[in-house]
């Protein structure tokens, strides 16, 4: 079991570099009378993301050496992926910085969307390191030693055949092979430990591609006694705003016996999952101003806002506030950081 985490650990590991792509490669050839140059190459060269595709990569060995890769967002020298091997997600932060490529984040069990670019690392791990020759090498934190075994390791997948970068990592009992070809990043994996082989292979790259999630969205009914539930479908292209498309998945009505949580003016200022695990959503002053609602519809809102934010971050505490205060209103006057609870009892699936 314990060989089983570790195997599904690196693959996730592995599945960080999929979005890389070469920007340059070796330089062409020249006239026959004249000195043949040879290109220097960085790690640019294999690792360019590409927005809005999704690399998808076929596994044998174990059930989870098959997985697919999409970047959720872009922003300078950093990069966040989100990797979905069909058992988790796991979103991952990478940063290219003088010659290296660092993995400085890596969360689990991420199902929600969150822009965690510039949120505190908790991970150092050197990922590729230049010089990019034959003999490169460093010492991983755990032990393992990663090098840059060879420059022009043919390798032939259902996506193509190419010539790559093999960088090796070996620890005590087992090597991982990872395989980097021009213009298209990672297309190959391979762990070996004793006789057990798992390799996970690109299979295609699509082009043009949403993430796409299924959100709970709540409301109030008519009758304004419970709260009805509608899943509803969010397409995300990199660098999305995940606030701006719940705003706009609120403001859109289902059909059925329900009533609006947001007026058409109000704006979601800020929206993200605290460290206490808890959801941090802020509103513009039109959420009080256009909420003509007595106090048990108020509650309702409040309440549908709470279990549609609470649900998609998989916690149960959801901070509300206007323009940065804590919520407050003839009938509800929050304190700083008291929370509203998520409550599913009081609601039901419209159909």
């Amino acid at each position: 079991m314990k060989k089983l985490v570790y195997l599904i650990s690196i693959l996730l590991t592995l599945a960080l570099l999929n979005g890389c792509a070469n920007k340059g490669g070796t330089a062409p050839s020249k006239p026959d009378d004249k000195p043949q140059e040879t290109k220097t190459l960085s790690i640019q060269d294999y690792c360019s993301f590409k927005e809005n595709t999704n690399y998808v990569y076929e596994g044998k060995g174990i059930e989870y050496a098959s997985y697919n890769v999409m970047v959720d967002y872009i922003e300078g020298n950093r990069i966040q992926t989100r990797s979905n091997n069909g058992g988790t997600e796991t979103v991952k932060v990478l940063e290219l910085d003088n010659g290296k490529l660092t993995l400085r984040l890596a969360r689990g069990e991420s199902y929600f969307r969150e822009n965690l670019l510039q949120s505190p690392g908790n991970s150092e791990e050197i990922l590729l390191q230049e010089p990019l020759v034959v003999g490169t090498s460093w010492v991983l934190a755990d032990g393992r030693k990663r090098s840059i075994t060879n420059i022009e390791a043919d390798i032939t997948t259902p996506s193509g055949t190419y010539k790559t970068l093999e960088v090796t990592t070996e620890g005590k009992a087992d090597k991982t092979q990872d395989y980097y070809a021009p213009n298209i990043g990672l297309v190959k994996s391979v762990f070996t430990s004793d006789d057990f082989v798992v390799t996970s292979t690109l299979s295609k790259l699509e082009s043009d591609v949403s993430l796409n999630q299924t959100v709970k969205f709540y409301y109030p009914n008519n009758n304004v006694d419970k709260l009805y539930f509608v899943s509803k479908k969010l397409s995300f292209k990199t660098n999305d705003l995940t606030k701006a498309s719940f705003e706009r998945a609120f403001k859109e009505l289902p059909k059925g016996d329900v009533v609006p949580v947001l007026g058409p003016n109000v704006k979601i200022k800020s929206l993200y999952l605290n460290k206490d695990n808890a959801v941090y959503v802020d509103f513009s002053k039109e959420l009080r101003g256009e909420m003509i609602a007595g106090s048990s519809y108020e509650g309702l809102i409040l309440q549908s806002i709470t279990n549609t934010l609470g649900n998609y971050y998989g916690v149960d505490k959801v901070y509300i506030t206007v323009e940065g205060n804590p919520y407050a209103s003839g009938h509800y006057a929050m304190n700083k950081g008291e929370y509203f609870s998520v409550d599913l009892s009081n609601s039901t699936e419209l159909k």
